[in-house]
């Protein structure tokens, strides 16, 4: 069964509010789908250095564990489109188990829309 975890980070810094949006996602994508995993975006901003910050809850359906050593990450907003290959220590997701977590790609060279924002993670 697939359960909900927070990152002890998380755990300390989430506002109430957010943690209802992540458990609310949670409770309307967790439905297995064996062997894949699967990110749907909480949110998206740009932050003060123009980075594109990307909130998303990593949903592991496998039945081992997912590393995050440089692994594609893909992600489109309206006409923008990059894929980065990420290796992100931290991120560690157990064999059916989501998490949220945060991508921060390179600023964008065109301004984007922040609206309908897709993560795929490979």
């Amino acid at each position: 069964m697939q359960q909900l975890y927070f990152h002890p980070t998380w755990e300390r810094a989430i506002s109430d509010k957010d943690r209802a949006i992540i458990e609310q996602l949670f409770d309307d994508t967790y439905e297995q789908v064996d062997d894949l995993i699967m990110s749907p975006t909480v949110r998206a901003a740009i932050n003060h250095k123009g980075e594109l910050l990307v909130t998303a809850l990593v949903h592991n359906f496998t039945h081992h564990s997912a590393r995050f050593h440089e692994r594609s990450v893909f992600v489109q907003a309206g006409d923008y489109a990059e894929e980065h290959v990420m290796t992100i220590p931290e991120l560690v997701v157990a064999p059916f188990t989501s998490m949220p977590w945060t991508f921060i790609f390179p600023p964008p060279a065109q301004p984007i829309v922040l609206q309908d924002v897709l993560l795929e993670i490979e």
